[in-house]
């Protein structure tokens, strides 16, 4: 049985090719085209929400790191179209893979790490043991603290991964037992469409997580 129910999530669906892959990249054919002379309701939203997110990092690091804000903003919206996707019936749940995550989380962290070591080494160094330390606590604190900036892009990757299978093991389980138990099928099918809502909402939350998460931690190099 569990075999069966984690079969869900497992991204190969035969021997030869698998086409699950295939719906982390079908938001770009879902986007509106940008030589539309009137604009669109998705492109209007697609514009307020870019607005939106590119305020919220501007007060984690600032105006002036405009790359930063586009990486921060993109990959807001990339993970959150890929969450959404996944809600979809028949529709395979990247983000609930932790290739998809760590492929996002441990590139950004190196590349942030090679960054401030290279361009900033006495900040990192002064990251390492935080204002206000005891002399005889600085060298737990420094072990401390490297370790807590290894286990980042893995804590990352886990959080969005856990997040976005916890919610889905339950929409199957629910959907199992609703062509079990027959005379209980409304109940669950109502039970279904309040999960399905608590879903959306969760993959609008866990990308914008995501994306907080790993400004905040681009803040503390640039």
């Amino acid at each position: 049985m569990m075999t069966n129910l984690f079969s869900s999530f497992d991204p190969a669906t035969s021997n030869s090719i698998s086409m699950n892959w295939i719906s982390t990249m079908t938001f770009i054919a879902l986007m509106p085209p940008m030589y539309w002379m009137t604009p669109n309701q998705g492109q209007v939203m697609l514009n307020s929400m870019t607005k939106i997110m590119s305020n919220e990092f501007k007060i984690l690091i600032g105006p002036t790191y405009l790359s930063t804000l586009i990486i921060m903003t993109s990959m807001f919206i990339f993970i959150m179209t890929n969450n959404l996707l996944g809600l979809l019936p028949y529709t395979f749940t990247s983000s609930s893979h932790i290739v998809f995550t760590m492929s996002l989380a441990l590139p950004l962290w190196v590349a942030l790490m090679m960054f401030g070591w290279i361009n900033n080494t006495k900040n990192m160094l002064a990251h390492l043991i935080p204002t206000g330390t005891p002399m005889p606590l600085m060298p737990f604190m420094v072990c401390i603290e490297t370790i807590s900036n290894i286990i980042r892009p893995g804590s990352l990757a886990v959080r969005l991964t856990a997040n976005m299978i916890a919610g889905h093991l339950l929409m199957t389980l629910l959907g199992n037992s609703a062509t079990i138990m027959n005379y209980t099928s409304l109940m669950v099918f109502s039970a279904q469409i309040i999960l399905m809502w608590f879903e959306t909402a969760v993959s609008v939350i866990q990308a914008y997580v995501f994306s907080v998460l790993s400004t905040l931690y681009s803040s503390e190099v640039i």
